[in-house]
């Protein structure tokens, strides 16, 4: 079931304590793996697709396969655009299907972040479109005592109210890829800080991948409504491909989505997601 309304979805996940996946898809069968897992399990999914892997898939491939998806299982489905860089690319989004698009405005400086975001913002919610943006330097795996790469619960406030986003991918210590250092040290001080100032602002981790578990369940459970989840999918794909015993391509298409599921049904565990 393609869900209209994302922002309606996480703030349930916000007063529920849990946190809902967003799973990146970067072909059929990774879209169809989650979507059919999602229907496994009777559990929301955001079924996500970033403007980075449109070497991948096109962007209009991917809407088609996400609207067949959702439409196709009774699960509630968000298709949602990932890290949209520019606002042309999340008008495209909209106009495709995207039920929730992102705009990363980010790398600009507080007032031209806010700029783009309300552009994006405005012609979003006369579509009846929820907008994810990001402020803080998330996926710069920041040093525990350098808080100037954090972001700041005050001005996360500011930046909500201004640009009317509906939800904000927050800074707390984590990186996209993976990990060189090991399992990150996240503060859970400015998280605490960023949802007290933000009550009613679903909130977004990016860069769940190796984050750790009892790190995103503590996530989860204090302030968190959205996971990123990536690299973990198709880091163990890989693994299974290469596993020595798969016979052939075949073989390696089942293992593959077999792994892919096994990822996605552990953090509906570890982020503690409810039944709608």
């Amino acid at each position: 079931m393609l869900v209209t309304n994302a922002k309606e979805v996480l703030m349930k996940a916000k007063a529920g304590k849990y946190a809902v996946p967003s799973c990146n898809f970067i072909d059929l069968d990774s879209a169809r793996v989650f979507c059919e897992t999602a229907e496994r399990s009777r559990l929301p999914l955001i079924l996500s697709f970033a403007e980075v892997h449109q070497t991948m898939i096109s962007l209009e491939e991917a809407a088609l396969v996400g609207k067949y998806l959702s439409g196709k299982y009774d699960a509630p489905i968000i298709l949602h655009l990932d890290h949209g860089m520019e606002p042309e690319y999340c008008m495209r989004a909209m106009e495709l299907g995207f039920t929730s698009v992102m705009i990363d405005a980010s790398m600009m400086d507080f007032d031209g972040n806010v700029r783009v975001t309300k552009g994006v913002v405005q012609e979003a919610h006369r579509r009846g479109v929820q907008v994810e943006a990001e402020i803080g330097h998330v996926g710069s795996n920041a040093a525990e005592s350098d808080n100037s790469l954090y972001t700041q619960p005050e001005e996360a406030a500011r930046f909500v109210a201004l640009s009317g986003c509906d939800s904000l991918a927050v800074s707390i210590g984590t990186s996209h890829g993976v990990y060189k250092t090991g399992t990150p040290k996240l503060n859970f001080e400015v998280l605490h800080g960023i949802a007290d100032a933000l009550p009613e602002t679903p909130l977004v981790l990016h860069g769940g991948s190796g984050t750790g578990d009892d790190n995103l369940a503590r996530c989860a459970k204090e302030g968190i409504s959205k996971i990123n989840i990536c690299t973990d999918f198709y880091v163990a794909a890989l693994d299974a491909a290469r596993a020595p015993e798969t016979a052939d391509y075949f073989a390696a298409k089942e293992d593959t989505n077999a792994a892919i599921r096994k990822v996605q049904e552990h953090y509906y565990k570890v982020f503690g997601t409810k039944t709608l």
